[in-house]
């Protein structure tokens, strides 16, 4: 346990003593000027209390919306708060597999000799959330429910197999039972919610982690939560039953950018994330020597997705069209200007870049580099529209496509401007809409193209995503192209994809790949290859943020895998800096 030593000011005392001794009949000296060594008793001097180790660490944005499990709430900030105060099952290890977190479980492996498919998972009996609930099954429980049937989440696929999470033990043991084998178990149970909490909150699932959590599982709990200011204050957990964070408080500050890049300068900033363009970049390495710079992959791909169910974008001829249309490179040097993401261009379909096993998937040809004006005119053509007044016309009707963008997404929103000004270019008409909050997620791109008459929200044919990744491929595979499942308590089909796509003839091997039944890698051969020629997504590159940090901080890296920095928060030792008021 982290000490702190009570500070003494020493105080010492000169005696001076003059004795005048008659000089008589001797010639002796007077005797030498003592220095009294004797402390003065530390009991009459003035005590200063010991000040909190502080991390001031500085982000592009801070806005609402922290559901690590939610499309929409896909940011640096809510992984950074996840992994804070939302325990998970297992971690990133050394070397990016996944570990059991100790601190959490005395063990979850899988139960032999059972009918059906079932892991055991015992919770630490002293693992309890910072209001002193137990961390227990009914949290497990909840993720279940939440993820296998709410729209618009991050990787449903695994909790979709499971049909019963049990619990045992006064709920610190739990059973899950999966209607299918799953390899990909220890990918589940990420970032736990406090379900006593939550369950029954006003707004539900949507809305209730706008401001943050209302109780955490992990070395640190907010304190404050500002958003008009821009920052968050986090203590540490006094009822955390690990190792204790080894500062007292965590300050999450945003600023603009050249206010950051000045505070980082001067001390006043010790960590820093950055999305970074070309000028920032220069603008951190002029920090010099004082400053230690790190890029980080997140585990996103930026993606440009044309939806199949769209009545415009139906025909395979005039998506091809589209992309014939596009400057690739232009559209990632406008998302990344120039930064570290600029060297993780994707031309896979479910793999990021920095992941293992990665390998590009791209035939040639399916997506030109550049404009190529007389495909573009050729396909449209073949497809039935006529060139006629500056517009592609069909039966009396221009083509207009709507391509979205969420709201304040500045990187999503200029891809899309310039696909609409690439595709203008070429004489094909575009409206860009940035819808706010969850929309486009939850309602726009989560719709069933089977309905015959959907939603007037629904109405998008072209998206500038960031779509997630996950340790276990198969998954991500299943979640971004499988076909909608059936919804286990209505029985009805749920929502498609984002991107509208549904092939029967690759589901099986989809399936067979979520199972276990066929190695991904077989799996993705046949698939990506389909994929690319329905011209339904066009990946662009895999998002990157840069970690500045000072040296006099020290306990700070990027992580594991896609762990991040604040996965060892715990760890972080920061200067002394002013208290709040405990």
């Amino acid at each position: 346990m982290y000490r702190t030593r009570r500070r003494v000011l020493p105080v010492v005392s000169l005696l001076l003593v003059s004795l005048t001794v008659l000089a008589g009949c001797t010639n002796a000296p007077p005797p030498p000027l003592v220095e009294s060594t004797s402390p003065t008793p530390s009991s009459d001097l003035p005590t200063e209390p010991p000040k909190p180790k502080v991390v001031v660490a500085s982000v592009d944005e801070l806005r609402g919306g922290f559901n690590p499990h939610v499309l929409a709430d896909q940011s640096p900030v809510t992984d950074a708060l996840a992994e804070l105060m939302l325990p998970s099952v297992f971690v990133p290890g050394k070397n990016g597999e996944r570990v059991l977190n100790e601190t959490l479980m005395k063990s979850a492996e899988v139960v032999e000799d059972t009918e059906k498919f079932t892991v055991r998972y015992r919770i630490r009996t002293a693992a309890g959330w910072s209001d002193g609930a137990p961390l227990a099954a009914e949290d497990f429980v909840y993720l279940w429910e939440q993820l296998r049937s709410q729209p618009g989440v991050i990787n449903p696929v695994g909790y979709r197999l499971i049909s019963n999470v049990e619990s045992r033990q006064g709920g610190k043991t739990v059973r899950v039972t999966f209607d299918e084998p799953y390899p990909g178990w220890k990918s589940l149970f990420d970032h736990l919610l406090p379900a006593h909490l939550l369950k029954d909150a006003p707004g539900g699932w949507a809305d209730t982690l706008d401001y943050g959590y209302p109780a955490s599982g992990g070395p640190f709990a907010i304190r404050t939560f500002d958003l008009d200011r821009g920052e968050v204050v986090l203590m540490r957990n006094e009822r955390y039953w690990g190792d204790p964070a080894r500062s007292n408080r965590i300050v999450l500050r945003k600023a603009a950018r050249a206010e950051n890049m000045t505070a980082l300068r001067s001390g006043n900033v010790q960590v820093g994330m950055f999305s970074a363009d070309s000028a920032t970049m220069e603008a951190l390495r002029a920090l010099g020597e004082d400053v230690q710079l790190t890029t980080m992959p997140l585990p996103v791909t930026n993606t440009l997705l044309l939806r199949p169910n769209s009545p415009q974008l139906e025909d395979v001829r005039v998506r091809r069209a589209v992309l014939a249309a596009l400057d690739r490179q232009e559209l990632i040097d406008t998302g990344t200007g120039g930064g570290p993401a600029a060297n993780l261009p994707a031309h896979a379909q479910v793999l990021a870049p920095s992941q293992p096993g990665y390998v590009p998937t791209e035939p040639s040809g399916e997506a030109t580099e550049g404009p190529a004006p007389k495909r573009v005119e050729q396909l449209l053509t073949e497809a039935g529209y006529q060139h006629s007044g500056g517009s592609w016309m069909r039966n009396g009707s221009p083509l207009n496509l709507v391509i979205a963008a969420q709201f304040r997404e500045d990187s999503h929103e200029a891809i899309a401007n310039s696909v609409a000004e690439q595709l203008n270019e070429q004489d094909i008409q575009t409206t860009v809409v940035t819808p706010k909050g969850d929309e486009l997620y939850r309602t726009m791109l989560t719709t069933d193209p089977g309905v015959q008459d959907p939603p007037s929200s629904a109405g998008i044919d072209l998206a500038v995503v960031s779509r997630p990744v996950n340790t276990d491929p198969a998954a991500t595979m299943a979640a971004q192209w499988g076909c909608p499942a059936v919804d286990p308590d209505t029985g009805r089909t749920s929502r498609f994809n984002m991107v509208g796509f549904c092939d029967q003839l690759l589901q099986p091997t989809i399936e067979a790949a979520t199972t276990g039944e066929v190695p991904f890698r077989r799996a993705s051969g046949r698939v990506e290859p389909v994929l690319w020629s329905a011209a339904v997504a066009l990946p662009l590159y895999q998002e990157a943020q840069v970690l500045a940090v000072r040296r006099e901080v020290s306990g700070v890296h990027d992580g594991p895998g896609f762990a991040g920095p604040f996965s060892s928060a715990g760890e972080w030792v920061g200067a002394p800096g002013e208290s709040y008021d405990w």
